[in-house]
């Protein structure tokens, strides 16, 4: 599939109760970026389509978001994720510009060091019916790439459910795709994981 007719999720309206008082989207990395700015930037290089979903109340520059971020503004983040998978994906599928895109790559916004390598490769195993997902030494990873056939079923996600049941009952259309990029299991929780960001060796699909 063209990388046109994908486009990037990045989900940054949690709350990450984890990592303490301060807000993690705004927590700077090594290179002097916000964790959320990064894993942005990181994602836009890859998706020429891209939407940031963050809470309503957000402050889009305190981020460290540029102006020009196409935003997808969430009314329901403080039900859990789920919830606010369900309210930007009931965006997204309303968005008459995505009229064309047939797949959604799901990344989450504190997850910086997926190589470029990995998201293009990944791009060109969606369909309109699969859900493609990253794995990596037999852990499966993000993003994950969820076809418009079940796009329907996002939007129907509730309270802190995640995507794993979506995923549970679709086996059919579930495909892992084989990688040799750890940047797809690394994830920031808390403070001391912003220094990992050394410990990413280069790798690819």
């Amino acid at each position: 599939m063209s990388s046109s007719n994908v486009v990037a999720l990045v989900m940054a309206a949690g709350y990450s109760r984890r990592f303490g008082e301060d807000d993690k989207r705004c927590a700077t990395l090594t290179d002097g970026r916000s964790l959320l700015a990064a894993s942005v930037a990181n994602a836009e290089q890859a998706f020429p389509i891209l939407r940031v979903a963050i809470r309503e109340e957000d402050d889009a520059t305190l981020l460290g978001l540029a102006e020009s971020t196409p935003l997808v503004r969430l009314h329901q983040a403080h039900l859990g994720l789920g919830a606010s998978l369900a309210d930007a994906m009931a965006a997204l599928s309303h968005d008459a510009r995505l009229k064309s895109v047939e797949a959604v790559a799901i990344l989450l916004g504190d997850m910086p060091w997926i190589h470029q390598k990995t998201l293009l490769s990944l791009q060109r195993q969606a369909t309109r019916d699969t859900i493609v997902r990253p794995c990596h030494e037999g852990k499966p990873g993000h993003p994950v790439i969820f076809g418009r056939m079940l796009w329907p079923a996002l939007e129907a996600l509730s309270g802190h459910t995640g995507a794993k049941e979506i995923i549970r009952h679709n086996a059919a259309h579930y495909r892992e795709y084989q990688v040799q990029d750890v940047g797809t299991l690394m994830d920031i929780d808390e403070p001391a994981h912003l220094a990992l960001s050394t410990h990413a060796t280069p790798g690819g699909a």
